[in-house]
């Protein structure tokens, strides 16, 4: 007759962190702890870019394109990169692939996780703590060309703001402020978010302007798709407010996609940006 009792490590008081505690009782199932042959490994996986963000009074909007990726060929055309990491936080990935899907996975179990241990939700600072920790435990995969460098954002409910966070390879966190832009686009993709960006934004308008913001970064960067309207693929939007973190549908994505090509049919380069004293308006 077989033990069925749970073991004891699971009836044991310790640490309300889930990646502690499988540390300590199945290491080999975290994805840091396995060991790859030297040298680089950057092209055997499919890598995901480009993910954009930006705040607006009460929320704030994250944003992904849907192209994956490997070396000079489209590995994916549909996949998705932003992901919910509770209810009032998400979580984008840039990197490669399957490592960050991995990565977010256990970040929404570790959060789950201290939820259920101490009856209460992790504050926006110490979800940011925990991902910049999962980073950190990543860093040999990382010398290996197999990075990780997610963009985490959240409503903060003590505040009642939107925050956005950054990181590099080594788990190194920082804040930003009004919008930040991570993965191979995110030079073209921050450009225009400069010049669009306004402190008054709508949450449409946040919207309208995180894909304007995809747009320009997929004319210029091979890695990072625009909407697909032949396929009806569409950027995968999450807007967070002090409700939670809601997706938006295809439908409404659909819309904001075509009245966008069909502006970017008239005008290639987007919308004109204001000029200082109110000469000009700008319609995202």
């Amino acid at each position: 007759m077989s033990d069925a009792r749970i073991p004891a490590a699971f009836l044991r008081p310790g640490t309300s962190s889930f990646s502690d505690f499988v540390a300590e009782n199945a290491p080999d199932l975290l994805p840091a702890r396995r060991s790859l042959p030297a040298g680089s490994a950057a092209d055997m996986a499919p890598h995901g870019t480009t993910i954009v963000a930006a705040t607006f009074p009460g929320g704030l909007v994250m944003a992904g394109d849907r192209r994956a990726t490997m070396g000079n060929v489209i590995a994916q055309r549909d996949i998705e990169k932003v992901f919910p990491a509770d209810e009032y936080s998400v979580v984008g990935i840039a990197g490669t692939a399957g490592l960050a899907v991995e990565m977010v996975r256990l970040f929404q179990v570790e959060l789950e996780h201290y939820e259920k241990i101490e009856g209460t939700i992790l504050s926006l600072d110490g979800k940011a703590n925990r991902l910049s920790a999962l980073i950190r435990a990543n860093l040999g995969m990382a010398m290996q060309g197999l990075a990780v460098v997610p963009m985490f954002a959240g409503f903060d409910l003590d505040r009642g703001v939107g925050r956005i966070f950054g990181y590099d390879v080594t788990g190194g966190r920082h804040e930003e402020a009004a919008f930040f832009t991570v993965g191979s686009g995110s030079l073209f993709a921050r450009g225009a978010l400069k010049k669009l960006y306004r402190d008054d934004l709508s949450p449409d308008d946040a919207v309208r302007v995180c894909l304007q913001a995809l747009y320009d970064a997929a004319d210029d960067d091979s890695a990072t798709g625009g909407p697909d309207l032949t396929r009806r693929i569409f950027p995968v939007v999450w807007v967070v407010t002090a409700e939670g973190a809601t997706r938006l549908g295809d439908d409404q994505l659909g819309q904001f996609a075509d009245q966008l090509v069909a502006a970017r049919m008239v005008r290639p380069d987007g919308p004109n940006a204001p000029l200082p004293g109110g000469a000009q308006e700008a319609r995202p």
